[in-house]
């Protein structure tokens, strides 16, 4: 638990510093992507994806069974994609729906709520089919 929450540590602090930089870096407080922050949250978690990717498969998660780069690759993305998911449903309600913008409002709706969500999923379904535990045979059982 420690080591996956160190490497999501390194994935939050690229998350956020990329998702803030590209929603409110300008002088005017206004980043490249002030209007569309779905897609400012959408590229910084991809970023932070890549590298927890490499953190948990070769820290966190190298003890596990392995089961091919590309199929381990795969299903990382696809269900950090379901958290990306999580977080950005997180976020549009804030921004969309409640009407709630700027850099407090949409820190706490993308990157506490819905990151915390997203993060429990991650964490148990990376255990789950990502980085599955070594299948522990016992020898059958043999009569005396």
């Amino acid at each position: 638990m420690t080591k996956f929450a160190t490497v999501g540590g390194i994935g939050f602090v690229i998350d956020l510093l990329i998702f803030n930089a590209l929603l409110f870096s300008g002088d005017d407080g206004a980043g490249p992507l002030h209007d569309s922050p779905l897609w400012a949250k959408t590229l910084s978690m991809t970023a932070a994806t890549v590298v927890t990717f490499a953190g948990n498969r070769l820290w966190t998660f190298r003890h596990r069974a392995r089961t091919g780069l590309a199929r381990e690759y795969s299903l990382f993305f696809l269900l950090n994609g379901i958290g990306l998911g999580i977080a950005l449903a997180c976020l549009g309600f804030s921004r969309y729906v409640l009407g709630l913008s700027g850099p407090l409002a949409d820190n706490i709706a993308a990157n506490v709520v819905g990151l915390g969500l997203g993060t429990l999923f991650r964490f148990w379904s990376y255990r789950t089919w990502v980085f599955p535990s070594h299948e522990s045979r016992r020898p059958a059982s043999e009569s005396v």
